[in-house]
């Protein structure tokens, strides 16, 4: 598969087609972008959890357009909340698909339950939970919610509660799930599909100002995220591009676990 270095991230180069069809198989989705990428130089522990993702994709057009100064240019942007309707709509037939949705308010998680049911024609959404703020860190409610995950018989985990919760959360507890084949970490794109939050105008997504708008739309919350980390990025961009970059982590061993025989597992479970 085509890949792209990125820091210290490898990303996935491929299309959405691809990548939906490739899900057949099952597998992880993480999807970076800046904040992403500046949290794996800082945090190690969510540098070593993002190498067990069988595919991460762009989530972002300033990736796109990073990459391309690297020379290493990304064929399409795959945003959570890009990928997630796209995987619905793809496999809305296919009755093997049934997820669960992880993510967002009691009422929000529910309200887009109803809504991608009524627009798929079926309950492809199985089930919808909401965990309590710091759930990650109460194992009886990660318990209860892997038991809910199992009661469902879902075969797909769609969770959005932020980087790197989801992705940690999706890595801890994946092998207690027992019907769970596709993992998709989706951020906020709960919210954008219950409607409480709209998503930027098409035309800014294209040329990269989503971050903007939704800075303009959650300045107290999104601020430090998008400005904070803007110049440090920058300049570690460039010291990659004059191959003075060093991964903090490059010490850390990738797992050993081959993720083929994980493939081939599932594609025998479906």
């Amino acid at each position: 598969m085509r890949q792209v270095n990125l820091l210290n991230v490898t990303i996935n180069n491929i299309t959405m087609v691809e990548l939906l069809e490739n899900l057949r198989l099952g597998g992880v989705v993480f999807t970076p972008n800046v904040d992403h990428v500046m949290k794996l130089q800082k945090n190690q522990d969510f540098y070593t959890v993002y190498q067990e993702a069988d595919y991460r994709v762009c989530d972002s057009k300033v990736l796109m357009y990073i990459a391309s100064f690297l020379k290493t240019p990304i064929q399409e942007k795959i945003s959570g909340s890009d990928l997630f309707p796209a995987f619905y709509n793809y496999y809305q037939h296919d009755e093997n698909i049934k997820i669960f949705l992880l993510g967002a308010e009691a009422n929000v998680v529910k309200m887009a339950q109803e809504k991608i049911n009524s627009k798929v024609g079926r309950d492809i959404i199985v089930a919808a939970h909401s965990p309590s703020f710091g759930f990650e860190k109460n194992e009886y409610e990660c318990k209860e919610i892997v038991n809910l995950i199992n009661c469902s018989e879902a075969t797909v985990l769609a969770i959005g509660v932020g980087a790197p919760k989801q992705e940690m959360w999706i890595t801890k507890y994946r092998k207690q799930l027992k019907n769970v084949k596709i993992y998709l970490a989706i951020g906020a794109t709960i919210n954008f599909e219950a409607g409480n939050i709209k998503r930027s105008p098409k035309w800014m997504s294209e040329v990269g100002l989503e971050w903007l708008y939704r800075l303009l739309s959650e300045p107290k919350r999104l601020w430090k995220r998008y400005l904070l980390d803007a110049i440090p990025f920058m300049w570690l961009i460039v010291k990659q591009r004059f191959q003075l970059y060093e991964n903090p982590w490059s010490a850390v061993k990738p797992s050993k676990v081959s993720k083929r025989p994980y493939l081939i597992n599932n594609m025998k479970k479906m």
